[in-house]
C-alpha cells in the first residue's frame, strides 16, 4: 500500500509489497476501524464472540485482547474441531482464522492488539466497551 490514501483508499504499492514491510496492519478493513465509534460493546456477565481473520497476505497474527483471557479458542475457526481453553494469545496464520470466546467480568476499556505490538502503529488496535456492574471480588483499583 501506499504510505499516503487518496480518499482514504490507500493505493496499491507492489514493492512495499515485495518487500514485506506494510505501512498500514489494520483491524476491520481500515485504520480506527474498531475505534471510536466503532468500538466494540458488551455487557459485564456476556459472553464475547470474536469471529478473527487474518486476510495476510504474508504476516502472521498473534491476535490478543489486553485484560481478558479467552475461555474458548476454535482453532482454525473451526467449531467441529480443537478447542483450546484459557488463552492468552493465539496464532493465526496468514489468510487463516480463529473464533474466540470469553466472558467480561469487569467494565471498561480492553484493546485488541496484534500482540507483534508494533503493529499498533500502523493501525492494528481496536476496543471493547464493556457496561454494567463492578465487582471488587475480582478487580478493584487502587487510588
Amino acid at each position: 500500500f501506499t504510505s499516503e490514501p487518496e480518499n482514504g483508499v490507500a493505493g496499491f504499492d507492489i514493492q512495499k509489497g515485495l518487500d514485506e514491510h506494510p505501512t498500514h496492519v489494520v483491524f476491520n478493513g481500515k485504520a480506527g476501524g474498531l475505534l471510536g465509534k466503532n468500538v466494540l460493546k458488551a455487557k459485564v456477565g456476556e459472553t464475547v464472540r470474536i469471529y478473527f481473520g487474518n486476510i495476510g497476505p504474508n504476516g502472521i497474527s498473534s491476535f490478543h485482547i489486553i485484560g481478558e483471557i479467552f475461555d474458548r479458542v476454535y482453532l482454525e475457526g473451526s467449531v467441529n474441531g480443537v478447542v483450546n481453553r484459557n488463552v492468552q494469545t493465539t496464532l493465526v496464520p496468514s489468510a487463516g482464522a480463529t473464533i474466540v470466546e470469553f466472558t467480561i467480568d469487569v467494565p471498561g476499556d480492553y484493546l485488541l492488539v496484534d500482540h507483534s505490538i508494533f503493529r499498533i502503529d500502523k493501525g492494528a488496535i481496536g476496543m471493547i466497551t464493556a457496561v454494567g456492574d463492578s465487582d471488587p471480588k475480582i478487580f478493584e483499583s487502587i487510588k
